[in-house]
């Protein structure tokens, strides 16, 4: 659904990150016009492709950078990872607040304008997370997440905060970004240091992010990537 709604009293510039790395060309188009198709009018998708081998990765963002104003892609030589890709989109935003989204997944039409209400209700808040589901193959939806609110005990066992994630982007440049020696859990990893910084978490009751779960992805089962139970210890 397209079209914009009135703002709430508080609107922040959302600005949505999102490193893309070689994803399919339908699943990329799909998150992008996830974005574009937001309810809330003020945001903006900061790319940053990771070195891609698939040409058409780079015709499809510069199609859709052309077109939108909104829409700002930089594009590096070879491939770095997953959290320097998004400490490089990161950096490309204006937003008071950074969302995060994978290159193949979706964001339903009303998240930014609920993100932006819950804001509104509380602009002390420093992170916002979301309920969730997963996308198949054929695009069903399916696994609802309906996650409990913020618990500082529960976040050490698991990244159970995922997508969709908001963090204030003050806090994001304090606590230094991703962590490449983290990469496969960088998000939990990410979320653990900010944690140690703020309490303003505030969980969103809403399934507004539509996870892919696709081979490869953690989606799909955890034995996808190995190494992550591993890596979440150190973390």
């Amino acid at each position: 659904m397209t079209g914009s709604i009135e703002a709430p009293g508080h609107s922040p510039l959302i600005s949505v990150a999102m490193p893309t790395f070689d994803p399919g060309e339908r699943h990329l188009r799909g998150a992008i016009e996830s974005v574009r198709a937001q309810r809330y009018p003020r945001w903006e998708l900061c790319v940053a492709d990771d070195g891609s081998r698939d040409p058409r990765v780079g015709q499809v963002l510069s199609e859709y950078a052309s077109r939108d104003s909104r829409i700002t892609v930089q594009s590096a030589q070879r491939n770095s990872g997953i959290s320097a890709a998004s400490n490089r989109a990161v950096a490309m935003c204006r937003g008071e607040y950074v969302a995060f989204l994978d290159h193949d997944d979706a964001i339903t039409g009303d998240a930014l304008s609920e993100v932006a209400r819950a804001i509104d209700a509380d602009p002390s808040v420093d992170v916002v997370y979301t309920d969730q589901d997963k996308l198949t193959r054929r695009g069903a939806r399916v696994a609802p997440f309906l996650k409990p609110d913020w618990s500082p005990v529960y976040a050490l066992g698991a990244m159970y905060v995922g997508h969709l994630l908001v963090v204030r982007r003050s806090l994001l440049a304090e606590v230094g970004g991703f962590d490449s020696s983290f990469d496969g859990i960088q998000d939990f990893e990410l979320m653990l240091r900010i944690s140690e910084r703020t309490e303003r978490i505030r969980h969103l009751p809403r399934v507004l992010y539509h996870w892919r779960a696709i081979p490869g992805s953690i989606a799909a089962g955890v034995d996808e990537k190995p190494g992550i139970p591993e890596l979440q210890a150190r973390a």
